[in-house]
């Protein structure tokens, strides 16, 4: 369940600029939005995230943080009592209930979802539909709906919310073929954050026993 949540997390982010060209509007504040994200170095995002099922009526939310360094394809993701940490070559998942750690090769193929990418990828596997704009809290968002060219996919919507004044996404709501939603919060967002040199690493020398499991 733990990699599940955090996999639904990249796919926030992801499917957030991932859009193809036949909405000209859409279009237009998409690509606003990647210039946007592109002009930073490191980015901090602290996000909520909320999972419903609306036919049991089940809701539970957890929050995140999230690190990003797409200019050397590093990231770290912190969510429910679990890490996820790469500098671009290797990928350690710190399961901290566990007291373990798996170290991974990060897979850099064309079509694998790297969560030091999720603010630029874009223009690739979704229709995109500008539905108007819409009051999110204080602030007044464009509304735009995406929908993936693959049937194959486990969702079949995403209706995101993007900043009309900064450009900046502030939620995404992601409908599955299951009946499931998940919404994803963006609650605070600092661009440039600075870091330690070996911040996108996992030390295991400084986490006495912790467990190394290498799957390379």
């Amino acid at each position: 369940m733990r990699r599940s949540l955090l996999s639904v997390i990249v796919l926030f982010f992801t499917t957030a600029l991932c859009f193809a060209q036949n909405d000209p509007k859409a279009q237009q504040i998409l690509a606003l939005v990647s210039k946007k994200y592109t002009s930073f170095n490191i980015i901090r995002s602290e996000f909520s995230y909320q999972i419903e099922n609306p036919q049991s009526k089940t809701s539970q939310t957890l929050s995140g943080v999230l690190y990003t360094h797409p200019k050397a394809n590093k990231y770290y993701v912190s969510m429910n009592n679990q890490d996820l940490i790469s500098d671009g070559k290797s990928q350690w998942t710190w399961l901290k209930a566990e007291k373990e750690v798996q170290l991974s090769a990060v897979d850099n193929s064309s079509t694998a979802i790297n969560p030091a990418q999720i603010f630029t990828i874009y223009e690739r596997g979704f229709k995109s539909l500008y539905t108007g704009d819409q009051r999110v809290g204080a602030k007044t968002a464009h509304v735009i709906e995406l929908s993936p060219l693959d049937a194959k996919q486990s969702f079949f919507k995403v209706r995101l919310f993007v900043d009309k004044t900064t450009k900046q996404i502030l939620s995404a709501l992601i409908f599955d073929k299951n009946g499931n939603r998940y919404h994803f919060r963006v609650k605070t967002l600092t661009p440039n954050a600075k870091v330690a040199p070996d911040f996108f690493t996992f030390n295991i020398k400084k986490h006495p026993g912790v467990d190394l499991v290498d799957l390379r």
